[in-house]
């Protein structure tokens, strides 16, 4: 047992007596608007980095904050190395990764207070919540780790492992700035493993790590028949109508068992082990505990695969938008000239943005009758991220969670994207460790965000378990 095993109980116990002060810390930050994607709160933006550059020398970190410039200039970073830990080469090192810019608070009127007011609200059900713009998203999941080092310092004077923390101030507004920067910076940057604290619990009571994360490809469909719009009475039937060769073209990307047709599509992907399929369906017993929420009970997807499996570890293909012709009120008898489509792939390990691009516009290329022609635009394109199974972190970090919480912790996918997960992993050469405590009732990015007291108190405990459990695994 290490010297920190030892010291495990009385760290715990400083978080437990301390929380109302680390609930007051918490309270500070939610205060400032840090409004990324809007100009007017780029000072805001500026403010929230420099208290967080203070908070980390309050820990004992040399802090600085960094102005970046590469996209274009933007809200700058902040970034922190503990020098007490950053001196004994034995240890693991940690690079921590979280984001102190938030979403714009509009509709306004939907709040049922100012959302840079932070309050404490007790639920229906005595469940006490955190409201506030930022709440979950991510400035209390960023303190429940920053709150899990104090508390180490307070008791025992140093981190049980090396940390650099690293924090962005673009999250929110695209992160454009994030890749070149881990790259200019790479060998400052450098750790054993990196961790992510920005995404959900697979339930209230369930804790676990993201291990996969679905990339993305988008493109824009244009078809175009007729030179200029026509008449229906004098046209109709004679000409050929884009809205219905675009339908036509759309119908064949899926077959009748709910399976993407694209040649090559899933070559290359393989399905989680057994036994993470069955944690899964204990998670989920039905497709209608993951769809019920949306008002849908059958998962629409590949058969022989539920809702949550479609979710997370399955490739999609969806359309997001569609247009042509008269969509004014009232009634128009044109026939258009051209019909467009906003079309998305969310890609698993395995497969290649670009080869998935060319099978795509192949496909609808086939599809197409005489007098249709055909242009795209591309809307992005990543790679899906999967944690390396033989990460020496990944099994202690699940423990620590496990002790925590009281029940097995669960590796769990992601049907979104988090970026930075693989571009530490393409800058820095790093596995992520995905570990959030957020709720899916959390309502982030909406009205009356908020973030369970429960939530924020255990993660600050499960951290300080997690950094224990990565110096013994080190």
């Amino acid at each position: 047992m290490t010297a920190y095993s030892e010291k495990l109980d009385a760290v715990l116990q400083n978080v437990d007596t301390n929380l109302d002060a680390s609930v007051s810390r918490l309270f500070e930050i939610l205060r400032i608007p840090s409004i990324s994607t809007q100009p007017s709160h780029a000072a805001d933006c500026r403010k929230a980095a420099n208290w967080m550059q203070r908070e980390l020398e309050q820990l004992g970190m040399k802090a600085d904050v960094r102005d970046v410039q590469w996209s274009a200039p933007g809200h700058p970073m902040v970034v922190g190395h503990d020098q007490r830990s950053a001196a004994d080469d034995s240890l693991p090192h940690v690079l921590f990764y979280g984001h102190y810019d938030v979403q714009p608070t509009d509709p306004e009127s939907l709040w049922t207070a100012p959302p840079f007011e932070p309050r404490l609200v007790e639920e229906p059900s005595g469940r006490k919540v955190i409201v506030a713009r930022g709440a979950s998203d991510d400035k209390g999941q960023v303190m429940t780790f920053l709150e899990a080092c104090r508390a180490w310092k307070q008791v025992t004077g140093s981190l049980p492992v090396r940390v650099s923390v690293l924090l962005e101030g673009e999250e929110e507004c695209g992160g454009a700035n994030l890749l070149p920067f881990l790259k200019e910076n790479a060998a400052e940057l450098k750790a054993d493993v990196a961790l992510v604290c920005d995404t959900s619990m697979a339930d209230r009571k369930t804790p676990g790590i993201t291990t996969s994360l679905r990339g993305m490809m988008a493109d824009e469909v244009v078809i175009q028949c007729a030179s200029h719009d026509l008449h229906s009475g004098l046209y109709g039937n004679a000409a050929a109508n884009p809205i219905a060769v675009l339908c036509q073209a759309l119908a064949t990307l899926r077959n009748a068992d709910g399976g993407v047709t694209l040649a090559g599509f899933y070559d290359g992907i393989q399905d989680p082990a057994p036994a993470t399929r069955a944690q899964w369906s204990r998670l989920f017993p039905d497709d209608s505990s993951l769809l019920e929420e949306a008002g849908l009970s059958v998962a629409a997807g590949e058969k022989n695969y539920s809702a949550i499996e479609q979710t997370w570890c399955r490739p999609s293909c969806e359309i997001n938008g569609i247009s042509g012709g008269y969509e004014g009120e009232g009634f128009k008898t044109v026939l258009p000239a051209k019909a467009m489509a906003k079309v998305s792939f969310r890609l698993v390990p395995g497969q290649d943005p670009d080869r998935i691009r060319e099978a795509f516009r192949a496909h609808i290329r086939a599809a197409l009758p005489a007098d249709a022609h055909v242009t795209f635009t591309a809307h992005g394109g990543s790679p899906g991220f999967e944690v390396s199974r033989d990460s020496r972190f990944l099994n202690p970090a699940l423990q620590a969670l496990t002790d925590e919480w009281g029940v097995p912790a669960a590796m769990v996918g992601s049907g979104g994207s988090i970026p930075v997960a693989g571009e530490v992993r393409d800058a820095l050469g790093l596995d992520a460790l995905m570990i959030g405590f957020a709720q899916n009732d959390d309502r982030i990015h909406s009205p009356n965000e908020q973030y369970g007291l429960d939530s924020f108190h255990k993660g600050i405990r499960s951290w300080v378990r997690v950094l224990a459990a990565l110096a013994k695994a080190g």
